[in-house]
């Protein structure tokens, strides 16, 4: 059994979802020497997430965006958390619904995604600023 871990910096990105795929894959050229195995990739923070989807059509990552915005809104009268602006505690609360990491077969080398599957990072802040990731991968 072999493994492989590493911290990167994703640059800053604006609100949204966007496809993280090649920059996970780039950051693990190791990934060639595992013939059967998994990746782990999780994000070190409360305000954005990870998740898997649809990788060709943008629109699909816009309409991301426009439901979770509806589905969790911002400026509610309820909400006590608000330390880093009307986006602070949304954020939190999409965040913990996508999730914090994602875990992907490796087989034969590579990624064993879904011919239209792709790795989103979920920024749920206007200003988020870079994100960490950590990158586990193991396997024989």
């Amino acid at each position: 059994m072999i493994f492989y871990q590493k911290e990167i910096q994703l640059a800053s990105k604006r609100r949204g979802y966007h496809l993280i795929t090649n920059e996970i894959i780039s950051a693990v050229p190791e990934l060639k020497n595992i013939k059967v195995g998994q990746l782990q990739v999780f994000i070190k923070h409360t305000s954005a997430s990870l998740t898997i989807n649809e990788n060709a059509d943008p629109t699909v990552r816009t309409d991301f965006e426009t439901h979770i915005n509806k589905m969790i809104p911002e400026d509610m009268p309820y909400y006590k958390h608000d330390y880093e602006g009307s986006d602070d505690m949304p954020a939190h609360i999409k965040a913990s619904m996508l999730g914090c990491s994602v875990t992907i077969p490796i087989s034969n080398g590579k990624l064993n995604l879904g011919i239209w599957q792709g790795i989103y990072l979920g920024e749920h802040r206007n200003y988020g600023g870079n994100r960490s990731v950590v990158i586990t991968a193991l396997g024989c």
